[in-house]
C-alpha cells in the first residue's frame, strides 16, 4: 500500500461491492474515462460481495490521476446519496449522528482486521475534527462527509490540516459550521 496510515494492518481488508459499483455509476460516460480494461475488470462485481480493498483503492488512485481532487469530492457525495444515504439518512438528525457515526458507516462497507477508521478529536458548536486512518482516498471521504453533513442541514467547511497523500500518519478533517444549534450538536455532549 503506497500511504499507510497510523495502525494501519489491512488484514483481510475487503470492501463491499455496491462501494465500487457506487464509484462506476457517478461517472456520465465509463468507458471513456476508464477504458476498456478497467471496464472489464468491474464488470464481475457484485452489489453485496466483498472484494479486496486493493481493486477500490487503485480504481480511486487511477480517478484521481485522470479526473483530479475537486472529481473525487464531487463522487464523494453522490456515493453517499447512491450508497449510504438510505441506511444512514432516516437515524441521523444533527452532525453530531454524522461525526460519530462515520466510523460505523466505514466499518458497515469495509472488513477485515486493523483497517483503521474515524476518530473524533473534538466536537462542539459548529465545529469538530475528525482523524481518519482509513486507505480511502481523503478527496473521496470529504466529499461523503460534505454530503452526509449537508443531508442533516449542518453544512460545514472541511479542511485537512495533515493528510496521508503528504506523509502524515492520518487525514485530519476540520469541520467549521456557522450551524451551532441543535442541527449541530443534537444531544451530543462537548469533546474537547
Amino acid at each position: 500500500m503506497q500511504f499507510q496510515p497510523r495502525n494501519y494492518l489491512g488484514t483481510g481488508h475487503e470492501t463491499i461491492g455496491s462501494d465500487i459499483l457506487a464509484v462506476l455509476a457517478t461517472l456520465h460516460a465509463p468507458e471513456a474515462v476508464l477504458g476498456k480494461a478497467w471496464i472489464a475488470r468491474l464488470a464481475h462485481i457484485e452489489p453485496t460481495g466483498w472484494y479486496p480493498i486493493a481493486t477500490l483503492l487503485e480504481l480511486l488512485d487511477f480517478l484521481g490521476q485522470r479526473t483530479g481532487r475537486a472529481s473525487l469530492v464531487k463522487m464523494g457525495r453522490e456515493i453517499f446519496m447512491a450508497s449510504h444515504a438510505a441506511r444512514v439518512g432516516p437515524g441521523a438528525t444533527c452532525a453530531g449522528d454524522v461525526v460519530f457515526g462515520i466510523d460505523g458507516m466505514y466499518h458497515h462497507a469495509n472488513r477485515g482486521e486493523g483497517i483503521g477508521g474515524w476518530e473524533v478529536v473534538s466536537f462542539r458548536p459548529g465545529a469538530a475534527i475528525l482523524d481518519k486512518t482509513t486507505p480511502h482516498h481523503c478527496a473521496l471521504e470529504e466529499g461523503i462527509l460534505h454530503q452526509a453533513l449537508h443531508a442533516v442541514a449542518a453544512d460545514a467547511m472541511i479542511v485537512q490540516s495533515t493528510c496521508l497523500r503528504q506523509g502524515d500518519d492520518c487525514c485530519r478533517f476540520e469541520l467549521r459550521s456557522a450551524v451551532r444549534d441543535q442541527h449541530w450538536m443534537g444531544g451530543y455532549a462537548i469533546k474537547s
